[in-house]
C-alpha cells in the first residue's frame, strides 16, 4: 500500500469506508508500530522451533546410546527421578482423595487446593476431551472438590470479611437500576433475587456485590480484600472465579437458568444462606 492510498484510507475514501475494520487493520499493520509485534513473534516462533529441536534430537540420541554410555549411574539417577515423581503424585493424590472423603482438614490443604486450581483441572479438561465428557460436567465435578477443600481448610470468618459476590443476570432484566456499583441501589420490588439476597447479607453483616463480568468481579475482589467468597454464578464463570480468586478460597453456588444462560437466572437462598451461617459460625451444619 503507497503512502497516498494510505491516506486515502484513512481520509475515509469512497473506496474504502473510515469505519472498516478491515481497512483500520490494514493501515494498523502498515506503521511502524506493528514491526515490534512482527518480531517478538517470530523470535517466539524461533525460540519454540529451537526447543522442539533440542527436545527431538535428546528422544534420539538417549535410546540410541543408552544412559551407561553418558555416564555409569544415569540409570539409577533416573529411576531415583521418576520414582520421586510418581510418590509425589501418587501422595498429593491420596491426599486429595482422604479430604475429600473424610471432609477434613490434612496437611498442605491449601497447597491441595492450589494444586488442584492450578494445574488439576486445565488437565482433566483436556483428558476429558478424549473421553467426549462434556466441559460442563467437568466444571461441575471440579466446583463440587473445590467446594469440599474450602469446607475442610476454613473455619471460622468474621462477617467483614466474608463477600457474597454476584452475577448480573440475577438481576430482572427490565430493571433500570443500577446496582453493580452499589447493591444498595435495589429498590427490592421483589421482581428477582437481588432484594433477598441482600436482605441476607444485611441480616448476617456480610459484604455483597453484583459484577458483569470477570473483571469487575476481580476489581471488587481486590477492593474489599475477603478472607473468603461465596460466589454464585454458572460453570463457567464459576471456574474462572476460583482459579482467578485463588489462594482466596471461593465457595461455589451454581445459578438456575429457567430463561436459559445469562437472562433472568435464579438461585437457591437457602443454599447462600447455609453457606453464609457455615463460614459465619465456623462449624458444618450439614451445607453441601
Amino acid at each position: 500500500m503507497t503512502k497516498r492510498t494510505a491516506q486515502l484510507y484513512a481520509a475515509g475514501s469512497p473506496g474504502a469506508p473510515a469505519d472498516d475494520p478491515l481497512s483500520h487493520r490494514m493501515l494498523s499493520e502498515s506503521e511502524p508500530s506493528g514491526a515490534p509485534r512482527k518480531r517478538v513473534f517470530i523470535f517466539l516462533l524461533l525460540v519454540l522451533c529451537l526447543v522442539l529441536l533440542i527436545l527431538a534430537f535428546l528422544l534420539w540420541y538417549v535410546p540410541y546410546v543408552g544412559l551407561s554410555a553418558i555416564h555409569p549411574s544415569m540409570p539409577v539417577v533416573l529411576g531415583v527421578v521418576l520414582g520421586a515423581a510418581v510418590c509425589f503424585i501418587l501422595g498429593g493424590a491420596l491426599t486429595l482423595v482422604f479430604t475429600i472423603i473424610r471432609g477434613k482438614n490434612l496437611f498442605f490443604n491449601r497447597r491441595i487446593r492450589g494444586a488442584v486450581v492450578r494445574f488439576l483441572f486445565p488437565l482433566l479438561v483436556v483428558l476429558g476431551r478424549c473421553f467426549r465428557i462434556r466441559k460442563d460436567q467437568i466444571r461441575r465435578s471440579f466446583v463440587a472438590i473445590n467446594n469440599q477443600l474450602v469446607l475442610a481448610e476454613c473455619g471460622r470468618v468474621r462477617p467483614q470479611k466474608l463477600l457474597i459476590l454476584l452475577p448480573h443476570c440475577l438481576q430482572f432484566h427490565e430493571c433500570r437500576v443500577r446496582i453493580t456499583a452499589d447493591v444498595a441501589n435495589c429498590k427490592r420490588c421483589g421482581k428477582c433475587r437481588i432484594k433477598e439476597l441482600v436482605e441476607l447479607a444485611e441480616r448476617y453483616g456480610v459484604a455483597v456485590s453484583v459484577a458483569t463480568g470477570g473483571t469487575l468481579a476481580r476489581r471488587i475482589v481486590v477492593q474489599k480484600k475477603p478472607d473468603l467468597i461465596i460466589g454464585v454464578a454458572c460453570e463457567r464463570d464459576l471456574t474462572s472465579g476460583i482459579q482467578d480468586s485463588y489462594p482466596i478460597p471461593v465457595f461455589g453456588i451454581f445459578n438456575r437458568r429457567p430463561h436459559g444462560p445469562c437472562f433472568d437466572t435464579d438461585v437457591d437462598i437457602a443454599m447462600v444462606e447455609k453457606g453464609v451461617k457455615r463460614f459465619l459460625a465456623g462449624h458444618d451444619d450439614g451445607t453441601p
